[in-house]
C-alpha cells in the first residue's frame, strides 16, 4: 500500500509494486487518517508511507498503524535526505526511511527480505 499526498508519486509507487515479483499494490491513501482506515479494511503486508503528510504526519502514521497491525511493515519515504530523519524511524516503529527516487523493484525485494514477516501478500 501507497500513503503520500501526491496522486504522481502514489501512481509511480503503485507501478514499482506492480513490476515486483511476487507484490501487488491493494490501495493506497493520500493522508495518515485515510491510511489508517485503508490498513484495518484492506490488511497490507508492507507500507510506503511518505514523512509530510498533511494533518498527522508519516512518523504519527506509521507509529498508529504499528500499534494496530504490528506484523504491517512500514517504509517511510521522502524526496529529502534522510540523515536528519534516521534517528526518527525506529522511534514511529518503520524498519527504514528511503528516498523517493530511489525506490525500484529491487530495493522493495531487499527491504522485504531484511524485514518482512511472511510471504507478500500471502494471508
Amino acid at each position: 500500500m501507497v500513503v503520500d499526498d501526491q496522486a504522481p508519486f502514489r501512481r509511480v509507487a503503485g507501478t514499482v509494486i506492480g513490476a515486483t515479483a511476487g507484490f501487488r499494490a491493494v490501495g493506497d491513501a493520500a493522508s495518515g487518517e485515510e491510511a489508517l482506515r485503508q490498513v484495518d479494511r484492506l490488511w497490507p503486508d508492507l507500507v510506503l508511507m511518505d514523512v509530510y503528510l498533511p494533518g498527522m504526519d508519516g512518523f504519527e502514521a506509521a507509529r498508529r498503524l504499528r500499534e494496530a497491525h504490528p506484523d504491517c511493515v512500514v517504509v517511510l519515504v521522502s524526496v529529502e535526505s534522510l540523515d536528519d530523519l534516521r534517528a526518527l524511524v525506529a522511534s514511529c516503529g518503520a524498519v527504514a526511511c528511503l528516498r523517493k527516487q530511489d525506490l525500484r523493484p529491487s530495493l522493495l525485494r531487499a527491504l522485504w527480505t531484511a524485514y518482512g514477516r511472511r510471504p507478500p501478500n500471502e494471508r
